[in-house]
């Protein structure tokens, strides 16, 4: 492992320099601070703590609410921080913007604030950071997003193949014959991957498979308003959706228009969301256990941390069955 020393010699100035640059310090120019951090990320420096000093990692959050009981990151965050803070680590948490994720690459972002590690929720395919992570030597854990063939980089999350299996293989068993889905904008890897994931169970289960059996759309609203009715009008007797929040949606869309759930109509959504109990009617959906997905990922991001590389970790998906899925009209009937 580099130390100061090398890094000084690699720069000709004096180690003084390198570790004012690397603490911050007001006397060191901007530009010298910039060639120290990208020195030491080129030679594999790394700040250990002192003797009974906590370490450091920290988790970024964006397009995701967490501060609250009732919010969908909340379980992650207290399921890493029950795991990080007994074993020794002091955990921040940290806006992403992309004005940060701008203002220097992710190595030397961690590297100046003495970072070891850190876990990502909510990121998008087009941020930023997202290039530096399949080159990235600081351990990173990615929620819900995938970096290939990079030994510094984990995904976490759970295993939709399975989630949208016992789904579709749910509403096969009450008798539907054509599942249609909606879903976000494909603009985050989760969703391109719940997408695939329903056509591959579609497949597996001997159902039509037509891309005219999927919509997708940026806003929720646009996505209801333009392909639910398509779906509808293609014979679709159950919908699938990419979360909760867009289930509960179609829901409310189905009281609008007198379309009776489940006798009509089935709905399964995705996530488990606490609204699932309290939508009209209760929401059927596959559960995703978020205090063990952030237990998850301190176990995948110390792992790193300590030299064993884990590149994918995934739980096993649950479906909860409340009152939005039922027989099919046709299987009612007989």
């Amino acid at each position: 492992m580099a130390t100061m020393d090398d890094i000084a010699r690699h720069l000709g100035v004096t180690k003084g320099t390198v570790s004012k640059a690397l603490s911050g310090a007001a006397d060191v120019s901007g530009t010298m601070r910039k060639s120290v951090l990208e020195a030491a990320v080129e030679l594999g420096y790394s700040r250990i703590p002192r003797t009974g000093a906590s370490r450091r990692v920290c988790i970024f959050i964006q397009n995701m609410d967490w501060e609250k009981p009732e919010d969908f990151g909340w379980e992650i965050v207290t399921g890493f921080r029950k795991l990080a803070e007994p074993a020794g680590y002091q955990v921040d948490i940290v806006p992403l913007t992309e004005p940060l994720q701008k203002a220097s690459p992710y190595d030397e972002y961690m590297l100046l604030h003495g970072y070891q590690g850190a876990l990502f929720l909510g990121l998008t395919l087009l941020d930023p950071w997202m290039k530096d992570f399949q080159t990235c030597s600081t351990p990173a854990v990615l929620y819900d997003s995938c970096v290939k063939s990079n030994p510094a980089v984990t995904q976490v999350g759970i295993d939709n193949d399975e989630g949208m299996d016992m789904a579709v293989t749910r509403l096969l068993e009450l008798g539907h014959r054509k599942i249609g889905y909606l879903s976000s904008a494909l603009g985050a890897y989760i969703y391109q991957a719940r997408h695939a994931s329903f056509f591959q169970a579609l497949r597996k289960n001997g159902l039509p498979a037509q891309r005219e059996l999927a919509g997708y759309a940026f806003r929720l609203a646009e996505c209801v308003e333009k392909h639910f009715p398509r779906l509808l009008d293609r014979g679709c007797t159950a919908i699938i959706c990419s979360h909760d929040l867009l289930a509960h949606m179609v829901l409310i869309h189905c009281l609008e228009l007198g379309i009776a759930v489940p006798r009509q109509l089935s709905v399964i959504g995705f996530d488990d969301l606490p609204l699932c109990q309290y939508t009209i009617p209760p929401l059927s959906t596959i559960r995703q256990n978020r205090t063990e997905l952030g237990k998850s990922a301190f176990y995948a991001l110390s792992s790193q941390i300590e030299g064993t590389p884990i590149s994918t970790l995934l739980l096993h998906a649950e479906l909860i069955e409340r009152r939005s899925a039922g027989q099919a009209p046709d299987a009612a009937a007989t």
